[in-house]
């Protein structure tokens, strides 16, 4: 396969590749395009709280991780400047949970996401993301590795 054959990394992969906490819980990327994508993580043993439901931080950061694919499929170096979700029904042991994130609004270099997290059909949590896109520093990013 000759080099202009071969795929280059998008924004998103490449920055998720880089995501060692989401790949090592076993977050999986799906889907990606400018302003969306969708994940997919399957709740752990180590995920539980002691009410026996999925921990809520595990939730957020699934959700987290979706938004943070889907505001950086444009390009430049997006970051999160503030987001909240609601849990809207418990997540147990053994639940494969689907993240599903989409631009809303952009304007400047803030924007607007949602992220809805489900079990099947199932809504478990809804995240709201607001990003913004960084000024180049003209610096390359480290690769962490």
């Amino acid at each position: 396969m000759s080099r202009a054959q071969e795929s280059v990394p998008s924004a998103a992969e490449t920055m998720f590749a880089r995501d060692h906490a989401s790949r090592g819980l076993g977050i999986e990327l799906l889907e990606h395009a400018p302003g969306s994508a969708v994940l997919r993580m399957t709740v752990t043993p180590d995920m539980v709280n002691g009410h026996g439901i999925a921990h809520g931080g595990y939730l957020f950061l699934l959700a987290d991780t979706a938004f943070a694919c889907a505001c950086n499929g444009h390009g430049p170096v997006t970051v999160a400047a503030a987001a909240d979700i609601d849990f809207v029904a418990p997540a147990h042991e053994g639940d494969v949970l689907m993240a599903t994130a989409r631009e809303r609004a952009t304007f400047g270099r803030s924007g607007i996401y949602d992220v809805r997290v489900l079990r099947g059909d199932q809504v478990i949590a809804e995240f709201r993301g607001r990003s913004r896109t960084l000024r180049p520093t003209g610096k390359p990013l480290p690769t962490g590795e």
